[in-house]
């Protein structure tokens, strides 16, 4: 993934600053840069991703996994053993979005798929070695293991309350359609053969997915571009009850990674932000963004949107309390 990133941002560089000799460093240019390197980053993980997990559905023998996560679902292993997916897998919030999909349509348990869906922004490989660096190896360690349990305790929480029935029909209409065509398929059946249906259902998952994620990033771009860094720390350095959940919610329009908030939340913590509340806007900015609320209003019911930006929300302002008592 860090290759794409460099290859999308050298391109965004030469149409930006050689092209349109737009000035480096101004907020349009900004905006502008963020915008391009972000849509072409996305729109290659959601092809390849999609195209990932069609393989993937066509070859493996997806119902003896989805068997043994139905079995291990009870004791919550099938949603650690997704969280630890997730957590290394170097995707952001956006880009998970066609995963989850991808396990939906292989008809892998909601809360399973949740738990996968909420750690992969908030922990990957990249990230933990910068925030090892900058923070030290105790609060890297709680870190990993408070983006895992989110994950975990998310998706059961999430499943025990009946949001199945809230994934959004397309998506349903994707996991039948697996099911004919197991049920139809001899396992003789060539590459060939099989690709018409693969690629009929990336281009499915590209045509209901693209135009949001142009949206969503191009609200994020904006807000990248325009709102400056000193109006997070002035309403985030009170060590006040307000600030852990006011981090979270002003973190909420903004589109990032791991990787790209780590300086911003170092500048923070340097500016006097408590150590929990800096935590709580960084997962908020990884893990609730607006562009992933946008992409996940289409796969996804209001009620199921809600429940999780909501569980996920009073998940991260709990870390964020805890972060500021440990430290």
């Amino acid at each position: 993934m860090k290759f794409l990133e460099n290859i999308y941002g050298s391109m965004a560089d030469y149409i930006v600053y050689q092209l349109l000799q737009m000035t480096e460093g101004t907020p349009y240019a900004n905006a502008l840069h963020y915008f391009l390197s972000g849509v072409t980053l996305i729109m290659t993980l959601v092809l390849l991703v999609t195209y990932l997990m069609g393989f993937i559905n066509n070859y493996l023998p997806m119902e003896k996994i989805k068997g043994y996560l139905e079995r291990n679902k009870s004791l919550g292993l099938g949603n650690l053993m997704a969280s630890i997916f997730g957590a290394i897998t170097p995707f952001c919030s956006c880009s998970s979005i066609p995963l989850f999909i991808g396990m939906m349509q292989a008809r892998i348990p909601l809360g399973i798929a949740l738990s996968f869906l909420i750690t992969s922004p908030l922990v990957n490989e990249i990230a933990i070695v910068i925030f090892w660096s900058a923070f030290g190896w105790k609060i890297t360690v709680i870190y990993i293991l408070t983006g895992i349990s989110l994950g975990v305790i998310g998706g059961i929480l999430l499943e025990k309350l009946g949001m199945a029935k809230y994934v959004a029909d397309w998506v349903k209409d994707l996991a039948r359609q697996e099911v004919n065509n197991t049920k139809a398929d001899s396992p003789k059946l060539s590459f060939k053969e099989r690709w018409p249906e693969i690629h009929q259902t990336a281009m499915t998952t590209l045509k209901k997915i693209g135009p949001y994620v142009f949206l969503g990033l191009g609200i994020g771009s904006f807000i990248h571009g325009f709102v400056p860094s000193s109006f997070v720390e002035t309403y985030l350095s009170s060590e006040s009850f307000w600030a852990v959940p006011l981090a979270v919610i002003l973190a909420i329009p903004l589109y990032t990674d791991a990787v790209g908030i780590l300086p911003i939340i170092t500048t923070l913590i340097a500016k006097g932000v408590p150590m929990g509340t800096a935590i709580a806007f960084m997962m908020g900015a990884i893990g609730l963004s607006l562009p992933e609320f946008l992409l996940l209003k289409k796969v996804m019911k209001t009620k199921l949107v809600i429940a999780f930006f909501a569980t996920i929300g009073i998940g991260m302002i709990i870390s964020g309390y805890l972060f500021n008592i440990l430290f």
